[in-house]
């Protein structure tokens, strides 16, 4: 009976899937119970599941093979975000200069300081170009780390933890450094922490969830535009 559950835990196809939505399931209990910050749903099912995985002796691989259904979902449920934003469209066209400026001047910021630590740490070129596009969505970013030759398993885990970050402090960070506006405030942090910051984003309001919604997709485009550019530059 041992045997059979070690096999099936570490063998069956549907544990990727069970697993993950299982331990975000907890997250969002423990938020809602809790309404801690740190209590992200996603930081905590990274933490449980890697638990899980290290409690079982379950390979990774087993774990993707699974849960890689749900990896599928993500480019849909990116292109989704566009629903907050068709119901602003009208603040965007009363506000498109500045948002288009406050766009590009957060691609530059955060491709920029990348540059800046890579010059400050004395850190080689793979580890720069891994970096760059820490800043953009998952889907965009290992397609960009990948075409200048960074390491994309790398990349994905920097993007994961700058969208958390983002998540759990850039609400307090926005009210300290006295942010008010709201399409502002969504530039930011969709520039800064692409959809899992959104997240955070939309929960502080509409228009804040819709300009971060068009900050993912256009920042996503200016740093495809400008990684090949500064990539030169290291």
């Amino acid at each position: 009976m041992k045997n059979e559950l070690h096999t099936f835990l570490t063998e069956s196809v549907y544990m990727g899937v069970m697993l993950t939505l299982g331990t975000y399931s907890i997250g969002l209990w423990l938020k809602s119970k809790t309404g801690w910050a740190l209590m992200n749903p996603l930081l905590v099912a990274v933490v449980l599941t890697i638990c899980f995985l290290c409690v079982t002796g379950m390979s990774y691989t087993s774990y993707v093979r699974g849960a890689d259904v749900i990896s599928y979902m993500l480019t849909p449920a990116t292109i989704c975000l566009a629903v907050p934003l068709y119901e602003q469209i009208e603040q965007l066209k009363r506000n498109f200069r500045a948002v288009v400026i406050g766009i590009a001047a957060g691609v530059l910021a955060s491709m920029a300081s990348i540059l800046a630590l890579i010059v400050l740490l004395n850190m080689d070129h793979v580890s720069y170009v891994t970096l760059l596009p820490k800043s953009i969505t998952t889907a965009i970013g290992m397609c960009v780390s990948e075409e200048l030759g960074g390491s994309v398993p790398v990349t994905i885990m920097v993007i994961v933890i700058t969208g958390i970050t983002g998540n759990i402090f850039a609400e307090r960070f926005l009210h300290m450094i006295k942010v008010r506006e709201p399409i502002a405030k969504g530039i930011a942090i969709g520039s800064a922490s692409h959809v899992i910051g959104t997240a955070k984003a939309m929960e502080m309001g509409g228009t804040e969830g819709a300009m971060s919604s068009l900050s993912i997709v256009t920042s996503g485009v200016l740093t495809v535009i400008a990684a090949s550019v500064f990539a030169s530059l290291a």
